[in-house]
């Protein structure tokens, strides 16, 4: 399994971010149904830090069910940061900055609510940036977050090992590797986290061929979880065996599904207590 290089990601969202908006259909539809189970759990919250708030679109849709709240958002790229803060109306009190969901810049218990979206599959473990959510959180306060889960991609990724596998190259699997809701759950209890929940939800897009699945992906910064690029004569080769075994096996009425599971969780820290 392939190893996340942090620097790239950012590189990669960096480039995307004016373009981001026009084509993250799946992280859309993950920030209404958030905002949905976030309003079921949590109740006027005054302070809110998002963590890899993109451009900007879950704080905004955030102050319109709780007006009153303080909202930061923190992203590792710095173009996101600034893409965020060009298009947050300008009725919306927010403050931007770009800084490491692993090491954020701030106080402890500088915050009730912390959230987050699409951003944490990121991460090579989980460990630091939940300790990290836990640290900045006042006790009793929320942390509430989605990432992309074990499922996300499976077409592509089963495809992908297919070729490897009609090529001689079994041993050079690169996938991406998606964390399961119990892997989640786990990590937010030994973060200190209470009352901890995860669930998942899946969502489809249909693509008409490998390629174009492959070019939406670049166009929101998500080129690193492709697994081949079709580089020299092998890699155009694996390219070649992976769009044939993925239509073979997948496509129906002349297009190609791309599965996306969600793991939405959240978790409390203990009221009265802090942690060493």
């Amino acid at each position: 399994m392939g190893t996340i290089d942090k620097k790239k990601v950012k590189r990669s969202f960096n480039r995307q971010a004016d373009e981001y908006d026009r084509h993250a259909d799946v992280q859309k539809r993950v920030v209404a149904r958030f905002l949905e189970i976030l309003c079921e759990r949590v109740k006027e919250p005054r302070r809110v830090l998002d963590v890899g708030t993109g451009t900007g679109l879950l704080l905004s849709g955030l102050k319109e069910v709780f007006p009153a709240a303080s909202l930061f958002g923190i992203d590792l790229a710095f173009d996101m940061s600034r893409a965020a803060r060009a298009k947050m109306p300008e009725e919306i009190s927010a403050n931007f900055l770009s800084a490491d969901a692993e090491h954020l810049p701030f106080a402890d218990g500088a915050f009730d609510l912390v959230i987050s979206t699409s951003t944490f599959q990121w991460l090579n473990t989980l460990d630091s940036a939940f300790k990290e959510s836990f640290r900045v959180l006042d006790p009793g306060g929320i942390f509430c977050f989605s990432l992309f889960g074990e499922s996300t991609l499976h077409e592509l990724k089963k495809s992908y090992r297919r070729a490897l596998a009609t090529c001689g190259k079994l041993g050079e699997d690169n996938t991406h590797a998606f964390r399961t809701a119990r892997e989640v759950e786990d990590s937010l209890v030994q973060a200190g986290f209470e009352s901890c929940i995860a669930v998942s939800e899946q969502y489809l897009e249909y693509h008409e061929n490998v390629p174009l699945l492959l070019r939406s992906l670049k166009n929101i910064g998500a080129g690193n979880t492709a697994p081949v690029h079709g580089r020299g004569l092998s890699g155009r080769k694996i390219m070649q065996e992976m769009i044939a075994a993925y239509a073979k096996e997948f496509r129906k009425r002349g297009l190609i599904p791309a599965t996306y599971e969600v793991v939405y969780a959240i978790g409390k820290k203990p009221s009265g207590k802090a942690r060493d």
